[in-house]
């Protein structure tokens, strides 16, 4: 008889799950290195060496787990007579299941969506408990069964559930992992929770309970149970819904205070004016007339309570030249038109001819005078997006013989000679999935399927640096507002914060369940947002690398993440075609904004916030009322955190425009809100 149907002992015939049960125990025993016990057991239940390899350690806990759970059931008298042997019994986890959902079904409308809610869950876990019983056939029969009764938005894990057919597929499964590690966490009234927890006592549902207490976690709050609605607005992410206490720390979504330029901009002639005044020889000389204040800069800007201290984190010095350039994007941000409903942004579309399936990432400068845009074969290429040439630095020679005290230095050292309209940047081993322009404009991060980021200089037009930590292919790269900082996120799971000057990680924010899609710097650069697959959206602190928010409502993976100007409120878009909008000061959701019917992968707020552009795989552009929207929000007072009520998305839809078969790769608001958007032409 083979050793794999059955096993012939002194003691009889052991089944193949025994047989099992005893070989996790033996490797169990191995790993303590308890050779004379390991010898003696192997000898007596006749196991060879080969058979003990072939167990992984999801056996072992599964064999662990179900002991401690026997002993716990035994200590407190809830293993009913004649079941103690049901072990994973198909037949057991069925009816169980199914008289949970008829008393789902039977209960009154006012409970009934918050009830439903346990379904999913417990659904997975007897799934996964069958898997790791043996009885796939009976599983994928139970899911394909009761599956369709649950919501829409589970469909697409429940496919991805019934891939998993053997006990080697619960290994390194993100699913699955999911499952084990982070507790489900469901919202329910106290009234719902009681009925839940009354009809286990009641019916003796010792599967369920087992389930519900390894499994389960319920964020339990005083008053009216929610509606359908209500419950799907933060449902469908793996871990369920967020606990309220992870959102209570207190986030600085405020900006930090702006330098004073007025310092910059006017010379100190006051000294002057006083001696001419003042000239004893010249008594009926004229005086001359004060110089006025440049009103552009003479404003000071208002202390925001909400704002983190200046030094909280390290922030670089701003060089001279880097302040100038804040004066210039200051006066031409003071002729900058004001958007509202009556007054829309025009639109300047590039459009990325003969580069099907070839473009991966497209990004525009902070002022609008560049474009980088990544490909498939692993190159970056860089446009001017004015007449204005890209050019190269002059030979070591040639800089000898600059002034370098001249104030137009930086452009004194180019040599105007290399000037052309586009270049091109090699380097990297893989596709290129984005990249970021530095606020200072003389460096390029990008990053790639090769697992590496690179900094690319505009000087000399090479590589300088190559920043290797990620473990797998590298999804987004962002700078700090600030500069200095970048933020980088990948399939290994994991967000990581950057400096130019270090090839090692400052943090490495770990917690998302799967990968890591998107990253976003706060404006004040002093937190880090990450969209995932997970379906999460996750804010993180840069100072001690704490998680602070964990906002979830969207029901595919997060591909997009956007800022507003005031920093309080955040943008995310997803697979599944909306785009919900954030309050960070709670963590609440304000708005769910639908209007796609594809992916979103590009949004822009404009310069004056006023106005969101959203942009997706739809081939669809649209603009959204931000500041009516804000508006409303704020004007609702009295409104418990754990029912919102979502007003109609479709009163701040301004305006849509749509493309002939171009989607949309990215969207940037010039300084005096222009709108600018990127796309790559489908050919039919």
């Amino acid at each position: 008889m083979s050793n794999t149907s059955a096993n012939i002992t002194n003691g009889g015939i052991t089944p193949p799950q025994e047989k099992r049960d005893l070989l996790a125990l033996l490797k169990l025993i191995k790993k303590y290195n308890l050779k004379q016990t390991e010898e003696l057991l192997c000898r007596e239940a006749n196991i060879t060496n080969q058979e003990l390899e072939e167990v992984n350690d999801i056996e072992i806990n599964t064999l662990l787990t179900s002991a401690l759970v026997d002993g716990h059931d035994h200590q407190n008298g809830l293993v009913a007579s004649g079941s103690g042997g049901s072990g994973n019994d198909p037949e057991i986890h069925e009816a169980a299941y199914a008289d949970l959902r008829n008393f789902v079904e039977e209960s009154l409308d006012i409970y009934k969506h918050e009830l439903s809610m346990v379904l999913y869950p417990i659904l997975v876990q007897i799934y996964i408990k069958l898997i790791q019983g043996g009885f796939a056939e009976q599983a994928r029969k139970f899911v394909e069964k009761c599956g369709p009764d649950l919501d829409h938005y589970y469909r697409e894990d429940l496919q991805n559930l019934l891939m998993i057919t053997k006990r080697s597929d619960l290994e390194n499964n993100d699913f699955v992992t999911a499952m084990e590690l982070d507790k489900f966490v469901i919202r329910m009234s106290r009234d719902s929770h009681s009925l839940f927890k009354r009809h286990i006592q009641d019916r003796k549902q010792e599967v369920i309970a087992d389930i519900v207490a390894k499994f389960l976690h319920f964020d339990t709050y005083e008053g009216t149970a929610r509606s359908k609605s209500q419950c799907d607005i933060n449902t469908g992410s793996l871990v369920g819904e967020a606990k309220r206490q992870d959102n209570k720390i207190r986030v600085y979504y405020g900006l930090l205070k702006e330098v004073d330029y007025q310092t910059l901009t006017t010379p100190a002639p006051a000294m002057v004016e006083e001696e001419d005044d003042n000239d004893p020889d010249a008594p009926d000389k004229p005086k001359k007339k004060k110089p006025k204040k440049d009103p552009l800069f003479s404003k000071k800007s208002k202390s925001d309570p909400n704002a983190p201290a200046s030094d909280r984190i390290p922030l670089p010095e701003m060089k001279d030249a880097d302040k100038m350039e804040k004066v210039k994007a200051l006066r031409e941000s003071s002729k900058r038109v004001p958007l509202n409903k009556d007054s829309l942004p025009s639109v300047c579309f590039y459009t990325i001819l003969n580069a099907h399936n070839t473009v991966t990432c497209a990004e525009i400068s902070e002022d609008s005078t560049m474009m980088a845009v990544g490909f498939t074969d692993s190159s970056i290429k860089v446009w001017s997006l004015t007449p204005a040439k890209l050019r190269e630095m002059k030979s070591a020679e040639l800089l000898k013989d600059i002034d370098k005290d001249a104030e137009d230095i930086n452009t004194r050292m180019m040599d105007d000679r290399t000037g052309e309209a586009s270049r091109t940047f090699y380097g990297h081993s893989g596709p290129v999935y984005r990249c970021a322009f530095a606020p200072e404009k003389n460096l390029l991060l990008s990053c790639s399927e090769d697992t590496t980021i690179r900094l690319w200089s505009f000087h000399t037009w090479t590589c300088v640096v190559v920043y290797k930590g990620h473990l797998f292919p590298v999804w987004d790269v962002r700078f700090s507002p600030h500069g200095y900082y970048f933020a980088s996120c990948s399939y290994d799971k994991t967000a990581r914060l950057w400096t130019t000057d270090s090839n090692q990680p400052l943090r490495i924010f770990c917690g998302h369940l799967s990968d890591v899609d998107c990253v976003q710097f706060h404006p004040n650069s002093n937190y880090i947002a990450s969209g995932s697959s997970d379906r999460t959206v996750r804010l993180w602190d840069v100072l001690n690398g704490q998680l602070v928010r964990q906002m979830c409502g969207h029901k595919g993976p997060i591909y997009s993440l956007a800022f507003s100007t005031c920093g309080r409120y955040l943008a995310s878009g997803s697979s599944d075609h909306t785009v919900l909008i954030w309050d960070l000061s709670h963590g609440q959701l304000v708005a769910s904004l639908l209007r796609h019917t594809g992916s979103i992968h590009t949004m822009s707020f404009s310069r004056d916030g006023n106005i969101l552009a959203v942009g997706g795989l739809d081939c669809v552009l649209t603009l959204w009322d931000f500041s009516k929207l804000t508006e409303d929000y704020l004007a609702q007072t009295g409104a418990s955190s754990h029912n919102p009520d979502l007003n109609d998305s479709e009163t701040y839809l301004l305006r849509s425009f749509p493309t002939k078969s171009t989607p949309f790769l990215a969207l940037h608001f010039t300084r005096r809100n222009l709108l600018l958007a990127v796309g790559m032409f489908k050919s039919s």
